[in-house]
């Protein structure tokens, strides 16, 4: 009966029952070697019959040498064995299959970082421009402001857009915008004044999709455990963008002229588009690239309902009225005033207060980045660990945000006593390299507390940000011009950054509350 069962199984499928622990596809044989076949032969009452109950469905799909099993509705990758597997090695045949999650969060991380770039670019160009044009420093600070200009009234709308729409759209449309407006910009310049700060102001407007774009990605792509190395990547990616400005542009501005920088990153933005139309979607489910067994485990993985809002928005005075939205905001606002003085800033206080040339200064403001892009990654690693680990949301949060606050507070304050450019860079990329822990505070916090409203929270919050950004931005000029050094704001900056570090410990959470 046994043999009778045996033949049967052979006859009817594909995939036949063999003692070796693999699976092999041979391109010369249709025949398939399974590992556990896992059929059980039940019999049924009845004279010399039986009934085989099968409980395997094999999905057979080429990808490589990637054979999938479907066994009670649980799909396995099952590894080539070691002879197979260096057979078809020295054969050329074998393929690494990359979970679709982690193509997505590059192609992300790939995005933020040209994103970085572009705004780094002038950073570094307003230097030339500046002597072309005689422009004092306050009105340094206005140019250097007017990206924000646009940017804090996109935020709120693009994150809108991004809950109802998805991020992959909304994203695409940002860059194709902003990419644009970068390569306008040289134009602009020698045109006049007032067209510089109308183009520098559009460019911010497309680019205020970007963070909520990333934000709601990596939340839709990835379980709940892996989100924060997720944004780590992605916001490594968003950090070695001034990495990439910073040195670049000056290489570009000396070889080819102001438009080089310009033209360069603006091709990259088109190049990114050409990938991004066709290969990623805002919702793993709609994705036909990822694996079902991919799909099961970012679903599983996630403590919250599914994202979806139906295209509703939330009341904004629902939003408001609670004391955790208003932590997510205050935090916001401080980053980005600190974030944004180092990054606008850097450049012209290590030429201002240093007397070095615009390359070296360069170079000085390009290592904090880099530094600030691993740090970022081990942050969001150490956050997820520590939540697998048991630990709370909450707890880890605050922890987060908290080191993000007070590391930056202290580096500042002692950057007032540095008496060389080299031990000012050590303690801004001490100071930049400890801020990146936000990315696993109130970044991630937005989606703990409103899963379905990410996006636009994360809208308001960034406009508020960016509200702190041009007044920080402006005021370093006027500060500087006015008490001819930078003593007076960085002081002002870690006072801030201590004051939020406390009212985030009372207000904030990690539990839902949306």
């Amino acid at each position: 009966m046994a043999v009778a069962a045996k033949s049967l199984l052979q006859l009817s499928s594909p995939c036949f029952f063999n003692s070796q622990s693999s699976f092999i596809e041979s391109r010369k044989t249709p025949r398939l070697a399974c590992q556990s076949s896992r059929i059980l032969a039940k019999p049924v009452k009845g004279p010399g019959s039986l009934r085989l109950l099968r409980k395997r469905d094999v999905a057979k799909q080429e990808r490589g040498l990637v054979v999938r099993c479907t066994a009670d509705g649980m799909e396995r990758r099952m590894v080539i064995g070691a002879a197979a597997a260096a057979a078809a090695a020295a054969a050329g045949e074998t393929k690494v299959v990359i979970p679709e999650r982690l193509k997505v969060v590059g192609l992300v991380a790939c995005v933020m970082c040209l994103c970085n770039a572009d705004r780094v670019v002038m950073s570094v160009a307003v230097v030339p421009l500046a002597d072309k044009y005689g422009w004092s420093n306050s009105f340094l600070g206005i140019v250097q402001s007017s990206f924000l200009w646009g940017y804090i009234f996109s935020s709120v709308i693009g994150g809108a857009l991004v809950d109802r729409y998805g991020g992959k759209r909304v994203l695409a449309l940002g860059v194709a915008l902003w990419s644009l407006a970068t390569l306008l910009t040289p134009w602009a310049a020698n045109h006049s004044t007032v067209a510089l700060l109308a183009v520098r102001a559009f460019f911010g407007l497309a680019e205020g999709v970007a963070l909520p774009s990333m934000s709601t990605l990596t939340s839709r792509w990835f379980p709940t455990h892996e989100r924060a190395s997720a944004v780590g990547i992605s916001m490594a990616g968003f950090h070695l963008g001034n990495v990439v400005g910073l040195v670049l542009t000056p290489i570009m501005l000396s070889s080819i002229g102001i438009s080089g920088p310009f033209i360069l990153f603006s091709s990259f933005g088109l190049l990114w588009l050409s990938t991004w139309v066709y290969k990623v979607t805002s919702d793993p489910r709609d994705s036909p690239f990822v694996s079902q067994s991919e799909l099961r485990l970012i679903q599983a993985g996630k403590t919250e309902s599914p994202t979806g809002n139906g295209g509703k928005f939330p009341p904004l005075r629902l939003l408001l009225s609670k004391l955790p939205t208003w932590a997510i905001i205050f935090a916001n606002m401080t980053n980005n005033w600190g974030y944004f003085i180092l990054l606008s800033w850097m450049p012209v206080y290590f030429k201002t207060v240093f007397a070095v040339n615009l390359k070296q200064a360069a170079w000085f403001s390009a290592v904090p980045w880099g530094t600030m892009a691993v740090s970022g990654y081990i942050a969001g690693a150490t956050s997820d660990r520590l939540i697998k680990a048991g630990y709370s949301i909450t707890l880890v949060r605050k922890i987060m945000q908290s080191i993000g606050f007070m590391g930056p507070g202290i580096s500042l304050l002692c950057l007032n006593f540095a008496k060389s450019p080299v031990v000012a860079a050590i303690l801004i990329t001490i100071a930049l390299s400890l801020s990146s822990f936000s990315q696993a505070g109130f970044l991630l916090n937005m989606h703990d507390i409103a899963p379905q409203y990410a996006g636009l929270l994360h809208g308001i919050s960034n406009s508020a940000g960016t509200l702190g950004a041009i007044i920080s931005t402006i005021g370093t000029g006027y500060f500087v011009e006015w008490l001819g050094s930078f003593q007076a704001f960085l002081t002002v900056t870690a006072c801030l950054y201590f004051v939020s570090t406390i009212f985030w410990n009372l207000c904030a959470t990690g539990e839902r509350v949306f």
